[in-house]
């Protein structure tokens, strides 16, 4: 289980969660509002090779080559 960045689309707040899936609805701890996951940092494929131009959202992609 992943530990990803949030942001809260309602009141700003930054923080992290431990979810079961990377596309798990996560709600703010302060508001309790749906918040957006951030994608910040080194991103690396599961060869542990850093990809080229990933911005980490697997969504946008055909995945780490």
């Amino acid at each position: 289980m992943p530990i990803l960045q949030y942001k809260c689309k309602n009141c700003g707040k930054q923080f992290e969660e431990l979810v079961k899936k990377y596309d798990e609805q996560v709600l703010c701890p302060n508001c309790k509002q749906p918040a957006e996951r951030c994608y910040s940092g080194e991103m690396y494929s599961s060869t542990g090779k850093k990809p080229i131009k990933c911005s980490g959202n697997c969504k946008t992609c055909s995945g780490c080559h």
